[in-house]
């Protein structure tokens, strides 16, 4: 039975999420992947399968489907 680590829901719900992983300062977006989500706080579990697999897939020899550029942005806050 589901339990969430965070706020203690038991309602789940099967979906797929899309994950950014840093590696080495390196991103890699993993899109299409399963996970069971707390319907009430919205965290994410993967089963240890899921996870073996995409530990496997950017540690390996993978290659990936696509590459995409992304912007980044450095957080400033306002001065007073």
């Amino acid at each position: 039975m589901f339990k969430c680590h965070v706020c203690g829901s038991t309602k789940p719900t099967t979906t797929h999420v899309t994950e950014v992983f840093n590696i080495d300062s390196k991103f890699y977006l993993v899109e299409n992947i399963p996970a069971t989500v707390c319907a009430s706080c919205g965290e994410e579990v993967f089963s240890q399968e899921t996870t073996e697999s995409i530990r496997e897939m950017l540690h390996g020899e993978v290659e990936p489907s696509r590459s995409i550029s992304v912007d980044v942005f450095a957080y400033q806050p306002k001065a007073s």
